[in-house]
């Protein structure tokens, strides 16, 4: 770990009052490709509300001094909105096993240091001490390969997240809505599945 980095973690209303830091971290990072997220301060705070309601969740964050350069969260599945729900439920998979990975952000200058690592870890073992959670998952946007705003240099996650045993769920998707950064108004972005299945 590089030098002033920390790590904390928080449950549930712990996240409060880091509340707007990382709003404004999580719209920073997802401006990048392949996300291209033009968000707002507010959303992002309702959005993250739903993080601090949940008994079950946890938030990794990283910190330079007192600055979060990173986050990575997750929670119970059936705290989520439907739109992330629904697909488990059209696939027979009880919701009520699913943990569910939110981001896991880092400011580019902090990445390549193995902190990734511990936000996939901490996870895995928090969903664990909860128990009762057979699969945990997240899901990604999928972007078309020839998409204007893909940089050339851009190498997608797929096999760091093979590494760690996930597995992509073609099947298994949702649509979420956002405004890109080229975009006008929101549109529906398709978010695919990956899950791993936990090992108690």
């Amino acid at each position: 770990m590089i030098n002033s980095l920390s790590i904390q973690t928080l449950y549930g209303e712990q996240l409060k009052p880091y509340l707007s830091e990382l709003a404004g971290l999580r719209i920073r990072v997802f401006k990048e490709y392949p996300y291209l997220y033009d968000g707002t301060i507010e959303y992002e705070e309702k959005y993250l509300e739903t993080y601090i309601n949940s008994t079950k969740s946890i938030a990794i964050v990283v910190l330079d001094g007192k600055r979060i350069v990173g986050v990575s969260t997750g929670l119970p599945i059936t705290d989520e909105t439907a739109e992330f729900v629904q697909p488990f439920l059209k696939a027979g998979i009880n919701p009520d096993s699913v943990y569910y990975c939110g981001e896991s952000i880092l400011m580019p200058e902090y990445r390549g240091q193995g902190i990734y690592s511990v936000f996939i870890n901490g996870r895995e073992e928090h969903a664990r001490k909860l128990g009762g959670y057979k699969t945990i998952c997240f899901c990604a946007v999928s972007r078309p390969v020839d998409h204007p705003l893909r940089p050339k240099d851009y190498v997608p996650l797929d096999d760091i997240w093979k590494k760690y045993g996930y597995k992509k769920r073609p099947d298994l998707y949702t649509t979420y809505r956002w405004k890109d950064i080229n975009e006008q108004q929101e549109s529906d972005k398709k978010m695919v599945f990956w899950i791993k299945e936990l090992d108690q």
